[in-house]
């Protein structure tokens, strides 16, 4: 089981912000259980905190700012991707400025003053977000597309392609976030050099040089106009030329690896650990984030419905239907479980494929055939039955028998054609024969009824007969 993380103690640094140029001290600190990543504006009065989720994203230009009130803090992501890549769940990240320091342009510094402080396990089990189904975002008219597939790990593929002939178009890849610290954390921001004039005129890129973003210069500029730019921008001067200004590249395709090191920044404001592969085609913030709200929306849903287990009909069943007349004393037309798909100490899947054969829908209803819910019930208990009984010697001579039923809530009708997908867990452990168990019972993915089930394991008094007998002959 995979355990929550949070640091293990208090480390801070300093430094300036890129577009405000304002000089700021962040400091990072332990955060208890559940509470996730937090930003707190100690400058501010009241110290207001801004969870670091998608939600709270109010500004994507030249960077993620999040926001609640009056507090924002904004170029967020290199802090998030160095934080989520160290696998840390819960953090407190105090600043008392409206801008993160931008340091060298990428994540390696705040990379290293987190390991500094060290990381520790905390008693809680981590809940990941699993990519069980496609995830997509499209913006077709500046040919944005991000991809989640399914995976049991978590990986991106970026290719960018800014329509310049000094970058040409880029590819990165990052097949485990193990890698990250090797491969994507010291990669610095860049910027055009025909952007640094608007940019500095909207007031941004104030703490922006050499030494902290890469800059491309994309047609020859003369040296005059290199010299204005330098001026009008309050920037040193430096020798006019075409290209990449910068001597000290860390790869030649440091830039697309820099947007790699923005998306798991922005994903990070998902709020969960993620498995799933990542494909992204000229990714940005703006992209970036509205897919973490995508994310962030079927995390909520799942939160609310639960999580269908993943059924595929051609797999082979655990149990199958003479399996369980093994195990269950239940016969035709009265046993309303095809077959077990997955079992272990603690929980159970099973399936039932309702058809129009079934003697129920004779009466209920002739005209809307319907399947009546304490069918629907009798069939989740039959389910938790299997796992009540598996490990039970003979379970043939024990019957299970309802004490209780909490909490029903059907959400759908049940009709022929449709293939009931249980799953059940133990709420506790089995103690003198009750059973008390949590229930779900999806259509598809949808949840369809849930309920919490309570029974007791009897011997069945004919089998006590039975063995009394065979003991005195």
């Amino acid at each position: 089981m995979d355990r929550q993380r949070t640091i293990k103690k208090e480390v801070s640094l300093a430094g300036t912000g890129l577009h405000t140029g304002a000089h700021v001290t962040m400091t990072f600190k332990p955060a208890p259980i559940d509470s996730g990543y937090r930003f707190q504006r100690v400058d501010l009065e009241g110290q207001p905190t801004i969870p670091a989720l998608a939600e709270y994203v109010i500004d994507t230009s030249r960077g993620t700012t999040i926001g609640r009130g009056d507090a924002r803090v904004s170029t967020i992501e290199h802090v998030m991707a160095a934080v989520y890549s160290l696998g840390i769940d819960n953090i407190l990240i105090q600043i008392d400025g409206p801008e993160t320091p931008i340091m060298d342009g990428s994540a390696i510094e705040f990379l290293k003053v987190l390991k500094e402080a060290g990381i520790e396990e905390q008693d809680a089990e981590r809940q990941y977000f699993c990519v069980r189904k496609n995830i997509r975002y499209i913006n077709e008219e500046r040919g944005i597309e991000i991809i989640a597939y399914p995976d049991d790990k978590f990986s991106i593929d970026v290719l960018i392609d800014f329509n310049s002939k000094v970058l040409g178009q880029q590819f990165a890849s990052i097949n485990d976030i193990s890698e990250f610290e090797k491969n994507i954390s010291m990669c610095r921001t860049f910027v055009f050099a025909h952007e640094l004039i608007p940019l500095f005129k909207m007031n941004l890129i104030k703490g922006g040089q050499l030494d902290n973003a890469i800059v491309i210069v994309e047609n020859k500029i003369s040296q005059d106009e290199f010299d204005h730019i330098a001026d009008v921008c309050n920037k040193p001067r430096v020798a006019a030329r075409e290209g990449i200004l910068n001597d000290d590249l860390k790869f030649d395709n440091e830039p697309a690896r820099h947007k790699l090191l923005d998306i798991i920044g922005d994903l990070a404001l998902t709020g969960k650990m993620i498995k799933g592969k990542f494909i992204a085609k000229k990714p940005g913030h703006f992209a970036n984030t509205e897919f973490a709200k995508q994310i962030r929306q079927v995390i909520k849903f799942e939160q609310k419905n639960g999580i269908a287990p993943i059924y595929l009909p051609d797999q082979k069943a655990v149990y199958d239907i003479n399996d369980i007349m093994k195990v269950l004393p239940h016969r035709p037309p009265f046993l309303l479980v095809d077959k077990i798909i997955e079992i272990n100490e603690t929980s159970v899947v099973g399936v039932k494929c309702v058809t129009m054969n079934e003697p129920f829908f004779v009466g209920h209803f002739p005209q809307e055939p319907v399947m009546p819910g304490v069918l629907q019930i009798e069939a989740m208990a039959q389910v938790g039955g299997i796992l009540a009984l598996k490990d039970v010697e003979n379970p043939k001579e024990w019957s299970t028998y309802f004490l209780k039923i909490d909490n029903v809530k059907f959400k759908q009708k049940v009709v022929p054609g449709d293939t009931l997908i249980f799953r059940l867990e133990y709420i506790m452990p089995v103690r003198r024969g009750i059973c008390h168990m949590r229930g779900q019972m999806f259509v598809g993915s949808s949840l369809a009824m849930e309920a919490e089930l309570m029974a007791q394991l009897v011997r069945n008094k004919i089998d006590e007969e039975n063995n009394e007998s065979n003991t005195e002959g």
